[in-house]
């Protein structure tokens, strides 16, 4: 039931935004695909609807991850994300800065994007995907210098129920 939730409210999120509610920025960076890239790409319709603050550059930085790993990408700029996670029913211990949606889930924070194919190939039953808070190394949120916090996918269910998807642990240095 929650995957239907999701996928109406991102259809309707879609539907305000092709009336002018908020700002679309979508396309690949003019960058042409490689063969490999094609060939692990998402299909045209699991584009990844990626709500983030205007002023969130982290945010950028993980949709450009996105579409490095041959995901369609569009950016829907809001200015109260937290009502967008709040319409989805996103758990709020499971909040970071920016909320999507592909296939029917939602997928939360700095999730990696071999993560997000792999839910996409597999179709467990589950709302969706998050990696809650912001931790640094997590994509989109590389700094020069520092390594990776270890840190969780969460795999989360409309029951409530959650579990780790993936485990990445810290690493000194990338």
């Amino acid at each position: 039931m929650r995957r239907l939730i999701i996928t109406v409210l991102s259809l309707a999120a879609i539907a305000a935004v092709a009336l002018g509610a908020t700002q679309l920025v979508s396309g690949n960076g003019g960058e042409t695909a490689t063969a490999e890239k094609a060939q692990e790409s998402v299909a045209p319709e699991q584009t990844l609807t990626v709500f983030a603050s205007p002023t969130c550059g982290c945010c950028g930085d993980w949709i450009e991850h996105m579409r490095e790993a041959g995901f369609q990408a569009e950016k829907r700029e809001v200015s109260n994300i937290n009502r967008v996670k709040q319409e989805a029913g996103l758990p709020r211990s499971l909040a970071s800065c920016h909320t999507a949606f592909i296939g029917g889930y939602l997928i939360e924070g700095h999730v990696p994007a071999s993560d997000v194919k792999r839910l996409l190939r597999e179709q467990p039953e589950a709302a969706g995907l998050s990696v809650p808070r912001m931790p640094v190394g997590s994509p989109g949120m590389e700094m020069e210098g520092r390594g990776r916090d270890a840190f969780d996918v969460i795999l989360f269910r409309d029951n409530g129920d959650q579990e780790v998807f993936e485990h990445y642990p810290a690493q000194t240095s990338l």
